[in-house]
């Protein structure tokens, strides 16, 4: 059973983040009572000394678990899978466990710098030319295509916290130019985390919501 915080955990968070929504799934999945608090990226509230004492990084998302204040996103999933369910979604086994950290590292680095920084490109209109960043997703789409070939999750043969850390981003590829067309593995893969119990969606951008 799935222990329960005090009171529900307090997400600062922006919708249009996949690095916030990683988290918020989590919450979701395992049943813990949580709060979303939007922060006004558009107004630099992110940068703002409040927002500050808690991420000195001046990035969502933030947690506050009772006394506990957490920042990154990837952190927090592990804190939060360590503290409310353990061995649930982060397997104790040493070779295990590092396969998906290796999944992680790849969420921080090529998804964040493909994917990801292709949609905000489209999503924020940002002077950047798009073209280096869909070529590094198609790398790394195929990279994942070619992994799903021999299990169904991402780390193995149960989802993990691998797998909850690059959904958002891969989901929404799409938004950035990115098509998903020749990934059926990767479209799978999708479906079978979207099928979950407690999941819950990633919001779509105007872009996505055009499409």
């Amino acid at each position: 059973m799935t222990a329960q915080p005090t009171k529900p955990i307090k997400l600062y968070r922006m919708a249009l983040s996949g690095h916030c929504h990683r988290v918020e799934l989590l919450l979701s999945l395992l049943g813990l009572p949580y709060e979303l608090v939007d922060v006004d990226i558009k107004a630099g509230e992110h940068k703002q000394p409040a927002f500050l004492a808690r991420n000195c990084f001046g990035q969502v998302p933030v947690i506050e678990d009772g006394e506990l204040t957490l920042a990154d996103s990837n952190a927090i999933l592990v804190y939060l899978e360590g503290r409310y369910a353990p061995g649930s979604w982060m397997p104790r086994d040493p070779v295990a466990a590092a396969q998906v950290q290796r999944w992680l590292s790849v969420a921080a680095g090529p998804l964040a710098y493909g994917p990801a920084v292709a949609r905000v490109i489209a999503l924020f209109g940002r002077p950047d030319d798009p073209a280096p960043y869909v070529a590094r997703s198609r790398q790394l789409l195929a990279v994942m295509e070619g992994e799903l070939a021999s299990r169904p999750w991402l780390a193995g043969d149960a989802a993990t916290l691998a797998d909850l850390a690059n959904y958002a981003y891969v989901a929404r590829a799409p938004e950035g130019g990115v098509s998903l067309q020749e990934y059926p593995r990767l479209r799978d893969w999708l479906q079978r985390l979207e099928a979950l119990p407690g999941f819950v969606p990633f919001a779509r951008s105007p872009i996505g919501l055009a499409a």
